[in-house]
């Protein structure tokens, strides 16, 4: 294919097959989705940065995966929001190219950040005495730029392997922004190599990091196991709902559609498509809720911030209260043997 043509090359997105009508009005679920992302991460930042009691590393994890949800969730609104608000179906090829970058990036993201919160609760549970020696602030920093390296490296292959490729008349995708696959199977030419190296990368990340953190949730449960009152084994066990309940956000949707694709192929084309939304959408909104509701130092903060004015600093005696409950906190957080 010439330059030329390629400089004008477009795909066309689709929405959910049979609701063409609602699209207007899907567009509304779809833009509070997107409001409630922003509000809930960008606040989840601002908290973790505005209470120093909060600079630890399982905060600054938590960080990391409030970034990385702004991220996704950034990647996605280009043309999923406007398709249905707008009717704006057409997208051209760098454009496409470069929105799949980015989708698939943060999504490796997101799975190496939850493997990274999975170490954090194997060492705050295995190694309590010695937690501050083993996540310093160096280190949790390392993991952080690792995670990054190793997202966006991968990745770049992808995008430049497919603009090399030749594309057929019927440039139909399949959801409402660019991905892979999606793309990949558009192409008029042998993708034989695109396929096998994406392959590569779902392993060598998702895969992997699948594995690694069912293999640290083994070991945490040998060591909640072995601790002789059952009160701490309960309190060990709370300090990893919210990132068990993140990590079942993550990975459920995407098993789901992985099974469709590969067993279900008299599935309907909305199903493939809704579970492809849950995977891209619902954790973005669902993990600051999860983490304001289970974790009891973040709801404590938000319950100070949207009280009125303060006024519950000012009660005598609350001063010493709140000191007893933070350090409550902080020993529920880091059980000890």
């Amino acid at each position: 294919m010439s330059d030329s043509n390629r400089t004008g090359l477009s795909f066309f997105l689709t929405g959910l097959p049979g609701l063409e009508a609602v699209h207007a009005w899907l567009s509304i679920p779809l833009g509070a989705m997107y409001v409630a992302s922003l509000a809930g991460n960008g606040l989840i930042l601002w908290v973790v940065r505005s209470e120093p009691s909060l600079h630890r590393p399982m905060y600054y994890f938590l960080s990391m995966l409030a970034v990385t949800d702004l991220g996704l969730s950034a990647s996605t609104l280009p043309t999923m929001l406007p398709m249905y608000l707008l009717g704006l179906r057409e997208v051209a090829l760098d454009v496409c190219l470069a929105q799949l970058f980015f989708i698939h990036t943060f999504s490796i993201m997101e799975s190496s950040v939850l493997l990274t919160m999975a170490f954090d609760r194997l060492v705050a549970i295995g190694r309590p005495l010695r937690y501050g020696a083993i996540l310093t602030g160096r280190r949790v920093a390392g993991l952080g730029l690792a995670v990054v390296l190793r997202s966006t490296g991968l990745h770049v292959p992808a995008p430049i392997m497919l603009k090399t490729l030749p594309y057929c008349r019927h440039r139909l995708l399949s959801h409402s922004y660019c991905l892979h696959p999606d793309v990949m199977k558009l192409a008029c030419a042998d993708t034989r190599l695109n396929s096998a190296y994406g392959l590569f990368v779902v392993l060598s990340t998702l895969g992997l990091d699948a594995v690694l953190i069912v293999l640290s949730y083994g070991l945490i449960l040998h060591t909640v196991l072995s601790i002789a009152s059952k009160a701490e084994r309960l309190r060990a066990l709370h300090t990893c709902v919210s990132h068990v309940g993140a990590v079942l956000l993550f990975y459920s949707p995407m098993i789901g559609l992985s099974m469709v694709h590969r067993f279900g192929r008299r599935a309907s084309p909305s199903s493939r498509v809704l579970l492809s939304y849950l995977h891209f959408l619902t954790p973005p909104v669902l993990n600051p809720i999860v983490y304001t509701v289970k974790t009891k130092q973040i709801r404590r903060r938000m319950l100070r911030l949207f009280g009125s004015g303060g006024g519950a600093a000012r009660v005598p005696g609350s001063r010493g209260l709140r000191q007893r409950e933070k350090r409550q906190a902080e020993v529920a957080e880091e059980p000890r043997k």
